[in-house]
């Protein structure tokens, strides 16, 4: 991976780190590659049972798309009559999403500072947010004269709605990480001292749970949001024989009966 994210595996836990704090984690084009690769990496390793998503330095997890290249690329556009710029939400933005929400295992975002734009579309795509009570959130697209990508149309309106999500999206604004909290987009909010501790803490619970059931709440929450509730009993029913057939409910089971605490084996 290039510096500007960092990635590393340990205990089934795969920490994946934007490092690029001078320019506030934005995303040039060779951090945009990193984190598709090491996203698509953890999601592919069938030794990764969770993946922690943070960010280097404290002023910021994320604010999107590096404006510095952007307006150079923008140039170089206009001059060759392309629009190959835009380009990057396919080939970048795109995959990172689907990687975060479609993995077959659950995905943290510990958000330490400003998350907008692309950033706040990367941590809305995580299953759990642990927020620094520094943090803030910015849709920032209108404020540029764009609309949403990373996923924010579609994650949004989930979390709050879709009157709010517009408010948001047509006005953007500096969300605290308190409001935020409020809204539904927050899970947990800490510290900043403690951030990274309790973003760890959950991370490694969630690499050492059911990791098949983990998978299967997932593609059932994903499903259920856009099909009708008798179809969302009857992916239920395939997810839960599913999980059901499972090492780890067997060993959920007998511990249980035994009055012991399960050590699941992820499969």
């Amino acid at each position: 991976m290039a510096d500007s994210v960092l990635y590393e595996v340990t205990d089934g836990l795969a920490t994946v780190t934007i490092n690029r704090p001078d320019a506030m984690n934005a995303m040039n084009t060779e951090a945009k590659v990193a984190l598709r690769d090491a996203v698509e990496a953890a999601a592919a390793d069938t030794a990764v049972r969770a993946v922690l998503l943070t960010a280097a330095g404290e002023r910021a997890f994320c604010v999107g798309q590096d404006l510095k290249e952007h307006i150079g690329n923008l140039a170089a556009d206009r001059e060759n009559g392309s629009t190959l710029t835009m380009s990057t939400v396919s080939e970048h933005y795109n995959p990172i999403v689907r990687a975060l929400t479609e993995m077959p295992k659950p995905v943290v975002a510990a958000v330490n500072g400003v998350a907008a734009g692309a950033g706040f579309g990367f941590a809305l795509a995580a299953d759990f947010r642990v927020v620094s009570e520094s943090a803030s959130f910015n849709t920032s697209f209108a404020g540029v004269a764009l609309t949403a990508d990373s996923g924010v149309s579609w994650t949004l309106p989930r979390l709050i709605g879709a009157s709010r999500a517009s408010d948001l999206l047509l006005f953007p604004r500096s969300i605290k990480a308190q409001e935020a909290y409020e809204l539904g987009i927050v899970n947990r909010l800490v510290p900043a001292e403690s951030l990274r501790a309790e973003a760890e803490k959950v991370a490694r619970t969630l690499a050492t749970g059911p990791t098949v059931a983990y998978a299967a709440v997932k593609e059932s929450l994903a499903y259920g949001a856009s099909h009708t509730l008798s179809e969302a009993l009857e992916r239920e029913d395939v997810l839960q024989t599913r999980a059901g057939a499972s090492e780890d409910h067997s060993i959920a089971v007998q511990a249980f009966l035994a009055k012991q605490p399960p050590r699941y084996l992820g499969r």
